[in-house]
């Protein structure tokens, strides 16, 4: 169950952090409240995971999938440059969650 609830923080992490380019600074009521919510319950979900498995394994998972998440959000809906390299990396980085995963005693 710590590893689902990983993953969902890992996901609202994405979310919140493609919500901060929807705030606008947080001057934008809607977005801001959304992105902030994101945020505190991934927050949550993350220290509620951190209770069965070892913290530096949740928070490489945690900050690996919402780095491969946001960029590859920016990339699609923010036309971000997609250059050979950054996808290179981000598929090391995919494969390095994987190895987290596979490698933890929990």
């Amino acid at each position: 169950m710590s590893w689902v609830l990983l993953v969902i923080a890992g996901l609202l992490e994405v979310g919140w952090a493609i919500g901060l380019k929807y705030t606008e600074g947080f001057t934008k009521v809607t977005p801001s409240i959304l992105t902030v919510s994101a945020m505190v319950v991934s927050m949550l979900l993350l220290g509620k995971a951190t209770n069965a498995l070892p913290i530096g394994t949740a928070y490489g998972v945690w900050v690996g999938i919402g780095t491969v998440g946001a960029s590859i959000l920016g990339i699609y809906l923010f036309k971000e440059p997609a250059s050979a390299m950054k996808i290179f990396f981000l598929v090391t980085l995919i494969i390095s969650i994987i190895g987290l995963k596979v490698t933890s005693a929990s």
